[in-house]
C-alpha cells in the first residue's frame, strides 16, 4: 500500500514564498490559491472573507453553499467548521455527509501531485491538519480523525475504510535523510516512501506511524506508540518503538 521511498523535492515553506517568481500577490496565489490569476485569487479570497470567520449556524450555512465553489468536487451535506483553511482548494475532492471540524487546514500544496481526497461519511476533528507536501493524501469512506491529528504526506498515504485514529496521531508521510553528519539535517535532501494504513484499523490516543508502514486491516495501534515497522492485519502494537504482538490473543 506504500510507494517505493526516494529522494524527493520538497521545499521548505519559506523557500516557496521567498524565492517564488513574482511580487506579492504571485507568491500569495502559488503557495495558498494554487492557481494564477487575479480571478483566481479574487474569488478564493471573497469566499474565505465572507465565509470562514463567521459563528454559528449562519457561517454553517455560508461555508456550506459557499466553500464547493473553491473545491475540485464536493458531495451533499458537508459541514465545514469556523476557521477552516482550506489551501490548493481545486485539489480536494470531498464525498457526501462529511465533517470538518473548527480550525482544520487542508493543504493540497504541490506542483505534480493528485491532493486531497476524503470519502464519503469521513469526520476530521477540530485542529487536525492534512498537509501534502508534494504528496497525496486519501482517506476512505468512514474513515474518523480525532483533535490535533496530522496527516503528513510527500508522497502517498492512504487511511482505509472505517479506521479510527484518536486525538494527537501523527501520520508521517515523509522523513529527512540524514546521512552526512557534517551537513544539518535541515539542509539535506527529504525522501518519501508513503504510508498504508488499512481498513477498519484503530489507531490510539498519540500514537505516531513513521514513513514506509504498512498497517494491515483491523490492526490496532496501542496509546502513543511509535510505529516503524509494518503491523499485520488483526495484530495489536505497543510501546516506543512499538512492538507487533503475536496475534490479538497477547
Amino acid at each position: 500500500m506504500t510507494s517505493t521511498g526516494s529522494d524527493r523535492d520538497i521545499p521548505r515553506a519559506q523557500d516557496q514564498l521567498f524565492r517564488a517568481p513574482g511580487g506579492a500577490r504571485a507568491k500569495y496565489s502559488a503557495l495558498i490559491v494554487g492557481k494564477p490569476g487575479w480571478a483566481a485569487l479574487i474569488k478564493y479570497e471573497l469566499v474565505v472573507m465572507a465565509t470562514q470567520w463567521v459563528p454559528g449556524a449562519l457561517g454553517l450555512a455560508l461555508r456550506q453553499a459557499a466553500y464547493p465553489l473553491l473545491l475540485g468536487s464536493c458531495g451533499r451535506n458537508v459541514v465545514f467548521g469556523r476557521d477552516v483553511v482550506l489551501r490548493h482548494p481545486h485539489k480536494i475532492h470531498i464525498g457526501s455527509n462529511v465533517v470538518i471540524d473548527d480550525h482544520c487546514l487542508l493543504d493540497a500544496k504541490g506542483d505534480a501531485n493528485r491532493g486531497i481526497r476524503i470519502g464519503d461519511g469521513v469526520f476530521i476533528g477540530r485542529n487536525s491538519i492534512l498537509s501534502c507536501k508534494n504528496g497525496d493524501i486519501t482517506l476512505e469512506d468512514g474513515v474518523n480523525i480525532g483533535f490535533n491529528c496530522e496527516v503528513f504526506s510527500a508522497g502517498a498515504v492512504t487511511v482505509g475504510a472505517n479506521t479510527l485514529m484518536a486525538a494527537y496521531g501523527y501520520l508521517i508521510g515523509g522523513d529527512h535523510d540524514f546521512s552526512d553528519p557534517s551537513v544539518a539535517v535541515n539542509a539535506q535532501v527529504r525522501k518519501s516512501a508513503g504510508i498504508g494504513v488499512g481498513q477498519g484499523v484503530w489507531l490510539g490516543a498519540g500514537a505516531k506511524v513513521l514513513d514506509g508502514v504498512t498497517i494491515g486491516d483491523r490492526a490496532i495501534v496501542g496509546a502513543g506508540a511509535v510505529v516503524r515497522t509494518a503491523v499485520p492485519a488483526g495484530a495489536r502494537a505497543v510501546g516506543v518503538p512499538a512492538r507487533v504482538l503475536s496475534g490479538t490473543g497477547d
